[in-house]
């Protein structure tokens, strides 16, 4: 399992929510054999049909002048000065890779829903040491202490004033707005997809502890074996099957995810039109 947990920087923006796939169905008549119509004089062409609606906005964002905003491929170190100011020096230093920062949240925020998000792309540093296993009733877990090592991210998420946080995320909108068209999703509203991921994140499941894990093996099977580092699979085919960004939350351990899904319900209230579904 990878050891960088880019959940990070969704609370460091103050953001988390959803792509929308829309669907066109189509469905054919039968064919039937018939006498051949007779021929009426042409008439005029059938009016074509107007344009399908541009998806709406589910979750718009107070709108405002964006005046002050570099380009996005130069914005770099005005994210830093604006991450200083929330943050503090050491903790951006300590826990943020700020090259690219912005095309490199979007494109994690947009990969926490689905089964893959690459490290490479992560705004955030990787934890200190590396994920451990132990033996139990004869099954490879998560080790105990694992979650450790995250405590001191947890800590620093919930200190994050999240009406200041989501303040600069509307600052920078449209800038993560462009990057998300860049990314490949023209025309699709960025801060829809925020609210998706986030309520994503709150639905992760809650196993009794500690969980299963396998080995990823070489040749493309698993182990049972107490074998540190490399690649760990969950045991049950439910949770493997997971989106990425419950996966990192499992990982981190039931003690680690409460406040840090605590802080996102409280970003989601700040910038949603309307509570999850069921709620």
């Amino acid at each position: 399992m990878n050891r960088a947990y880019g959940i990070a920087f969704v609370l460091l923006l103050a953001v988390g929510g959803g792509l929308l796939w829309w669907r066109h169905q189509r469905s054919a008549g039968e064919v039937v054999a018939t006498p051949a119509p007779t021929i009426a004089p042409a008439g005029p062409a059938p009016a074509a049909p107007p344009p399908p609606a541009a998806p709406a906005i589910r979750h718009p964002l107070p709108g405002g002048p964006a005046g002050g905003l570099p380009s996005l491929d130069g914005s770099d170190s005005y994210f830093d000065n604006a991450l200083v100011n929330l943050l503090g020096r050491k903790k951006v230093r300590e826990f943020l890779h700020l090259d690219g920062i912005a095309r490199r949240f979007v494109a994690t925020l947009n990969n926490l829903a689905t089964d893959d998000a690459s490290a490479s792309l992560w705004p955030v540093k990787s934890t200190e040491g590396r994920f451990e296993t132990e033996a139990r009733a004869g099954e490879m877990t998560i080790a105990s202490h694992n979650g450790e090592r995250y405590v001191p991210f947890v800590r620093f998420a919930e200190g994050i004033d999240a009406q200041k946080a989501v303040a600069l995320y509307l600052r920078v909108y449209p800038l993560l707005q462009q990057a998300y068209e860049d990314l490949g999703y023209p025309g699709k509203y960025l801060n829809d997809r925020v609210v998706e991921v986030i309520d994503t994140l709150l639905a992760t499941p809650t196993p009794a502890e500690p969980i299963a894990v396998k080995r990823f093996a070489a040749d493309g099977g698993t182990s049972e074996g107490r074998l540190e580092g490399g690649l760990y699979v969950y045991a049950d085919p439910a949770l493997e099957a997971s989106p990425a960004g419950q996966k990192i939350l499992l990982r981190m351990g039931h003690d680690n995810a409460a406040p840090l899904i605590a802080k996102l319900r409280e970003i989601r209230a700040l910038i949603a039109a309307r509570p999850p579904a069921g709620q």
